[in-house]
């Protein structure tokens, strides 16, 4: 049978499937493969600007734990120093000498021990620490709830599709003597999406340029998110030596596709003599079918030839880690779409485009062809090489080394 057949037999899902054949075992956010590497994904993020729900019970109701865990301003009592004051209160110090150990003032202990007390056992920081954080929230109605006058301009500038921003400028000119008739753009933002409610909501948002009912979550520019799971090498990270061009052994590397997305080759480019290897990876784009096709190209190597890789932050190299494992290879990493940081690939690229052109199925290549293209272009003279080709400039470099 196919695997999918199988699949379907014993009513598992394609991808569980794969993964059995493999001997790949699932664990808690990750994988075991056979030969004893552990992929661990990451924690699920959330929307920015928008976090979880935590909340946690607490004598008198319940807080939200965000709250709980923000530091404040020094002058408030802290969890740690509420903790220590239930230890300085166990062997029976007196208020002031717990102030006096503590660096607080006299009263500030006094007021701590009234107010937040509320259990037969005594005094109880963390549960202390809940009920000040609670007693801290301070709601306030919104200003466009209260004030109807300015909630009726709003919505009837809304209505005749000004922005918010338009809505939030025009207030000053045409009530300059009425500070009450004042209203920023994100409060104007927060009453339509947050504090109206239906009819309403679905009413003031149709009038927005966009007309969407929900705020389009926007991500941050430094909350980039990290490419795979095992640790990236950025290319600043790559030794200088690679710059110079001098030593051989360092490469570029890169897929070209085929048509519809649905083939590809591997591409590597020794940056020194712009030597060429090609390897097949066919209809089987994943990281694994790379890794192999990487690691038998590279295996045809000696070992003063196997430097470094660079590579673009395609998915297709999440199994750098294993590839450097099998081939003794750092791999190094261009920033995003910085194309030019691996030229001498991009070059080779365009050069193989002649013999694999756009379109074309690169599954029917048979490993033969790609040595015979491979062996056409390591024998063509090149400029950049003062007219060598790849082939006698590598010969060169390794006498020399």
């Amino acid at each position: 049978m196919t695997r999918r057949q199988a699949a379907a037999r014993v009513g598992a899902d394609f991808r569980s499937a794969a993964d059995w054949d493999k001997g790949i075992t699932i664990i808690h956010r990750g994988r075991v493969y056979p030969d004893g590497r552990v992929v661990r994904y990451p924690e699920p993020t959330t929307t920015p600007g928008v976090k979880p729900g935590r909340a946690a019970g607490a004598i008198g109701g319940r807080v939200d734990l965000d709250r709980v865990e923000k530091v404040i301003d020094p002058r408030y009592l802290g969890l740690l120093e509420r903790e220590q004051l239930k230890d300085l209160q166990a062997p029976g110090l007196s208020v002031r000498a717990i102030a006096a150990v503590m660096s607080r003032s006299p009263s500030t202990i006094s007021r701590e021990l009234k107010r937040n007390t509320v259990s037969q056992r005594g005094y109880l920081p963390h549960t202390a620490h809940r009920l000040s954080v609670q007693r801290r929230l301070r709601t306030r109605r919104p200003k466009l709830i209260v004030n109807a006058e300015l909630f009726a301009y709003v919505q009837a500038k809304l209505k005749t599709k000004w922005s918010p921003e338009q809505i939030s400028k025009r207030l000053a000119r045409d009530f300059p003597d009425r500070p009450e008739m004042r209203g920023g753009i994100e409060t104007i933002y927060q009453a339509i999406y947050v504090h109206a409610r239906g009819e309403l909501k679905r009413e003031l948002a149709a009038q927005l340029r966009r007309g969407r009912g929900a705020r389009k979550p926007r991500k941050k520019p430094d909350a980039r998110r990290p490419r795979f799971v095992d640790l990236m090498k950025s290319i600043s990270q790559r030794p200088a030596e690679v710059e110079t061009r001098a030593v051989p052994g360092h490469w570029e590397g890169d897929l070209i596709i085929g048509a519809a997305q649905g083939s590809a080759i591997a591409t590597l480019v020794e940056r020194s003599s712009r030597f060429v290897m090609l390897g097949p990876v066919g209809r089987d784009r994943s990281a694994d079918a790379v890794r192999d096709s990487l690691i038998t190209a590279v295996g045809r190597l000696p070992d003063a030839l196997r430097g470094t890789l660079t590579w673009d932050q395609g998915c297709e190299m999440s199994e750098h880690r294993a590839f450097t494992l099998a081939t003794d290879m750092d791999v190094y990493f261009c920033d995003p779409a910085s194309p030019w940081q691996r030229g001498s690939n991009e070059n080779t690229n365009g050069l193989l485009r002649q013999y694999f052109p756009k379109g074309q199925d690169l599954s029917r290549q048979t490993v033969e062809e790609l040595q015979a293209v491979a062996d056409e272009l390591n024998d063509r003279p090149r400029k950049s090489l003062d007219w060598e080709t790849p082939a006698e400039r590598l010969a060169a470099l390794l006498d020399a080394s």
